[in-house]
């Protein structure tokens, strides 16, 4: 290959690179702001979900001792209320850790590979 050629073919991929860095940068812009209005959305219903579901249980178990309180039950059922809210704790942990974590700009990683790719094969 001549000098010339070699020039040529690097000013062709410097034009690409040059071109994909506006696309790339509108498009990490919307994918920042789609994650960030997902995340909020999440984490907003989940505050909610969680708040709800502690009042209920609250609710339920003093009802429950309530229930029991003139009875020789009553320890047994204080110590059942303690142990479900441990078994909830645990069942709630044991899922967060289980959640699989969204991939924050996962198409600009594409494009990125797509497009290094495309480089690798006309730079043959």
């Amino acid at each position: 290959m001549s000098l010339h050629s070699n020039l040529s073919r690097w000013r062709n991929v410097g034009q690409f690179c040059i071109e994909r860095i506006a696309d790339y940068s509108e498009l990490v812009a919307l994918e920042v702001d789609d994650t960030k209005r997902r995340l909020v959305r999440e984490v907003v219903a989940v505050i909610v979900m969680a708040v709800a579901a502690l009042f209920a249980l609250s609710f339920l178990c003093i009802a429950l001792i309530a229930t029991a309180w003139g009875t020789p039950y009553f320890l047994t059922v204080v110590w059942g209320v303690a142990i479900l809210w441990m078994v909830v704790t645990l069942a709630s942990l044991i899922v967060a850790r289980a959640q699989k974590l969204s991939e924050p700009l996962h198409i600009v990683q594409s494009e990125i590979r797509s497009d290094l790719d495309a480089l690798r094969e006309s730079l043959k």
